[in-house]
């Protein structure tokens, strides 16, 4: 059973209508074309209105629609062939984050992205795609061989959060990111960060520091989470709608802002309502930026990177 959200259901009523019309018309061999195809423009306008005026909580929770595909489908359905590494020589496998080296368009790239599962059981096995330190010390050791042999990282970013265990904090979370941070500011190949899902915190800028940085049309980007930052400002999760739109987390409003590079658009209704074909747009794009930095001098990408960066945020002297 499909999950649908409250501010779907005149799309999910019209649904319904269109199958109950198909079933009679089955049924009782009367022809009922002309009904069905009346619905199903009203339908698709219905779409139209209803996607293309979100909230910015409305975009949080089709980000986290359990059928959107997640790392490892989109390495499927884009990479021509993928070897998963495993580990960060020091601790253990975190399966919360993948990756490897794969094959896009006759490229070899480094792929790494968080992976969340697709049941209960896989959820749990990835720790709901939030990474302990040992994942982000994975990440690193398969950027610096991405440019030990000279290969561009491509990082996909879904996660709620970096796990914020007692555990994972012993084992230096916090240095874990901001390590990742430093070195990939400066890793010498070229980097893409796609935000597919949710981008919280540091768990996701743990992977997100790239030369082009883009998020998918339904996403979000923020510091913390919309339940989050009402349960401190309003000591409730009752305010997460309100939460949401003064975070400026949606794509729209990053990229307003110049905290990304662009804004991938996703199928009508969402990643999830065609993935084969978010995922070829994925892919186009991976090819063509890849072409243009592949076609410039490293030193010059690396110091676009920094710039970049630096650029974000104002700061006001008293």
């Amino acid at each position: 059973m499909s999950t649908t959200f409250d501010f779907e259901k005149p799309i999910a009523d019209l649904e319904l209508q269109i199958e109950k019309v198909k079933q009679i018309s089955e049924k009782t061999k009367v022809d009922m074309n002309a009904t069905i195809v009346e619905l199903e423009t009203k339908l698709e306008a219905t779409r139209h209105q209803v996607y293309s005026n979100l909230t910015g909580w409305q975009n949080v929770q089709i980000s986290r629609h359990p059928d959107r595909p997640y790392t490892l489908s989109y390495i499927e359905m884009i990479c021509d062939d993928f070897i998963e590494l495993h580990g960060d020589r020091t601790v253990k496998d975190d399966k919360a984050i993948v990756g490897g080296f794969a094959s896009i368009g006759g490229q070899t790239v480094m792929v790494i992205g968080h992976q969340k599962g697709v049941n209960t059981k896989m959820r749990q096995y990835r720790n709901f795609g939030m990474a302990n330190p040992e994942g982000y010390r994975k990440a690193l050791r398969l950027m610096k061989l991405a440019e030990k042999f000279n290969k561009p990282v491509i990082t996909f970013i879904d996660t709620p959060g970096a796990f914020p265990g007692l555990e994972a904090e012993e084992r230096g979370q916090g240095e874990a990111i901001a390590r990742n941070l430093l070195e990939m500011s400066v890793l010498k190949v070229p980097i893409m960060c796609f935000i597919v899902g949710e981008g919280a915190s540091g768990g996701a800028l743990g992977i997100g520091i790239g030369d082009r940085v883009y998020m998918l049309e339904h996403t979000w980007y923020s510091v913390i989470s919309p339940e989050s930052c009402s349960s401190i400002l309003w000591r409730s999760w009752d305010f997460k709608e309100r939460a949401a739109d003064c975070l400026k987390l949606t794509a729209e409003d990053m990229y307003k802002n110049k905290l990304i590079d662009g804004i991938i658009k996703e199928p009508l209704g969402g990643a999830h309502h065609n993935p084969e074909e978010m995922a070829k747009t994925i892919q186009t794009k991976i090819i063509e930026d890849l072409k243009l930095l592949g076609s410039q001098n490293i030193d010059k990408v690396i110091e676009d990177r920094i710039e970049k960066f630096c650029a974000m945020g104002v700061v006001v002297e008293a």
